[in-house]
């Protein structure tokens, strides 16, 4: 029995035993005080353990909440189904993420009026990690966060097949060939795509240059699981087998210090290279700065002139020790960049998974950043893309383009966030970009609204500008039959001063009906309609997740290694957890 039921009891037996008698004016006030007394306490009791109760909800919704993020599937704040499909409106995804993986924060394009911003530059990608990584999260029953969904990656994840053109561009044969086509945007109602394709020219392996390759291994204790330190061992003897007697390899690891394991052995050596591989094993602290400069090292001594030389790099990124500053890591393999020596970085593992710095350190070595998730992703990256992911064709590829005001109101670049470039970074040969390797083919996708057209999402401007007078002889601005002007900037493998190539994208060659579009077209929008969805589909108004997969198996075309229909179940996938 609590001390506020004894209390109750105690007053009543008191009232009990006072109706007994008479009772005085003592006694009644007496009574009166106790039977207050009771009330107050009582009245307290009840807004303490309201408040208690409150404390409490507080405690469980922030333990389940805990609980939610840390176990893989219980994904929180997931808007219902049914709902969005009802509505047609996009599916928004989040996800709890409890883990030390880290991503670098990405805000979404937002759409431009052509009026005051009527020019978009950016610079190319190839990287292919966030569809991987992507992939991986989902198979292990969660949907990934925000910031892990890099749309450009998932949409070049895809080779398109363009046609090569063979054409000259001051006296030089262009290493890649563009395409573009337009057809009514399957995001929203009453705009356009633009699909801009560009395809490297491919290279035989028996026409592939001698490659010095550098194989620099985390095998500090963070790597000491089978989807890390096991998968990379079978990574690497897998891309030791495409290589020949003119190839050279060695091996460089670190962990607490930075070790050669193997000297620049001739590429055909299978056994000495392997039996390097499978001694490999991890523990200690990652000391990666000590590692990246002893592998650039022996690059240097191994160097190939006009050949492909390339450190790979294969970790999970958590460097902890030693050069951890990301600007000096970045310094160093810039430096190292224009000698020659690329960087190729392979990401491994979870739980500490450093994407944000995987995709620094790439985009400063002239190298594209993977993320290896399966043996088969790593057949796909080290044997069947082999010369894409050595080679380099063009580098410091740019793209601009240039809206036409007459005929286009607004626009809005789909993915390529962490890529943006200033409008007077085009023509500077000094700024770097990205790369093309042998066969590669880059997809950028535009969303724009015509002039006239509904479903404008920014309003004209009350007060314009007054139009400055004409000159006599001036040349009259770009007609009405251009939609935009394609520019793009490029440079050879060994020059130091870039390329140019123009093409106007003209109005007669849009397409009235999305049907009639190409299947590179249609699938490319479904997968950049999922990464939109992954990312919480701000920007979409007619596509949800089951759209997505109607319009990507009506897409899919051929398939011949199995890749999009490893996509259309990935989205299956994703909509089952979202249920």
């Amino acid at each position: 029995m609590n001390k506020f039921n004894q209390s109750v009891i105690f007053a009543s037996i008191f009232v009990l035993a006072s109706c007994a008698q008479e009772p005085s004016n003592d006694d009644i006030k007496q009574r009166k005080l106790a039977q207050a007394d009771v009330v107050t306490e009582h009245t307290k009791r009840q807004l303490l353990a309201k408040e208690m109760m409150s404390q409490r909800t507080v405690v469980l919704a922030e333990k389940k909440r805990a609980s939610y993020a840390t176990q893989a599937g219980k994904i929180g704040a997931i808007a219902d189904m049914a709902l969005v499909q009802q509505s047609h409106q996009p599916l928004p995804f989040y996800e709890q993420n409890s883990d030390l993986e880290k991503y670098t924060v990405i805000d979404d394009n937002g759409i431009n009026l052509v009026n005051t911003q009527p020019v978009s530059t950016f610079s190319i990608d190839v990287d292919t990690a966030s569809y991987a990584n992507v992939r991986r999260l989902l198979n292990q029953g969660r949907l990934p966060q925000r910031d892990a969904v890099r749309v450009e990656e998932l949409i070049n994840y895809f080779s398109y097949n363009y046609s090569l053109l063979s054409s000259k561009n001051s006296n030089t044969e262009q290493p890649f060939s563009v395409y573009s086509e337009v057809a009514p945007s399957p995001f929203n109602a009453n705009k356009k795509l633009i699909h801009i394709g560009i395809q490297g020219k491919a290279v035989e392996k028996a026409n592939r240059p001698a490659s010095n390759l550098v194989f620099l291994v985390d095998v500090s204790g963070s790597m000491n699981r089978a989807n890390k330190i096991g998968l990379l061992k079978n990574a690497f003897k897998m891309l030791t087998k495409q290589l020949t007697k003119q190839d050279k390899v060695a091996i460089v690891v670190y962990a607490g210090a930075a070790g050669v394991v193997l000297e620049p052995t001739a590429g055909n050596n299978n056994f000495a290279i392997v039996n390097a591989l499978e001694k490999l094993s991890a523990g200690g602290s990652t000391n990666g700065g000590a590692g990246i400069h002893a592998a650039y090292r022996l690059a240097e001594q191994s160097f190939i002139k006009g050949g492909i030389n390339r450190v790979i790099l294969a970790t999970d990124g958590d460097f902890n020790i030693g050069t951890v500053n990301q600007t000096a890591l970045k310094s160093l393999i810039e430096k190292k960049r224009k000698t020659g020596i690329a960087l190729t970085v392979l990401g491994f593992g979870e739980g500490n998974y450093n994407d944000a710095l995987m995709q620094e350190l790439a985009q400063n070595g002239n190298g594209n950043a993977y993320y290896i998730d399966t043996l088969n992703e790593a057949r796909k990256v080290l044997v069947e893309e082999l010369s894409s992911t050595l080679m380099i064709i063009a580098k410091d590829v740019k793209i601009q383009i240039e809206f036409n005001p007459n005929v286009v109101s607004e626009y809005r670049l789909i993915g390529y966030e962490t890529r943006a470039l200033k409008r007077e970074d085009f023509n500077n040969d000094k700024v770097d970009a990205g790369e093309i390797g042998a066969g590669h083919t880059v997809t950028a996708l535009y969303e724009v609204s015509f002039v006239g057209e509904n479903n404008q999402a920014i309003d004209p401007l009350r007060y314009k500008k007054a139009k400055a007078p004409t000159l006599k002889n001036s040349q009259p601005s770009a007609n009405n039959r251009e939609i935009a002007f394609l520019r793009l900037r490029y440079k050879l493998p060994e020059q130091a001063q870039s390329q140019l190539i123009e093409s106007p994208i003209l109005v007669e060659s849009v397409k009235t009906e999305l049907l009639n579009s190409s299947d590179s077209f249609r699938f490319s929008a479904a997968v950049a309609g999922y990464g939109q969805l992954l990312r919480g589909g701000k920007n979409l108004s007619t596509m949800n997740i089951e759209q997505v997969i109607e319009l990507a198996q009506n897409a899919k075309g051929a398939d011949k290694y199995g890749y999009r229909s490893e996509f259309i179940n990935m989205v299956k996938l994703t909509k089952a957890l979202a249920e």
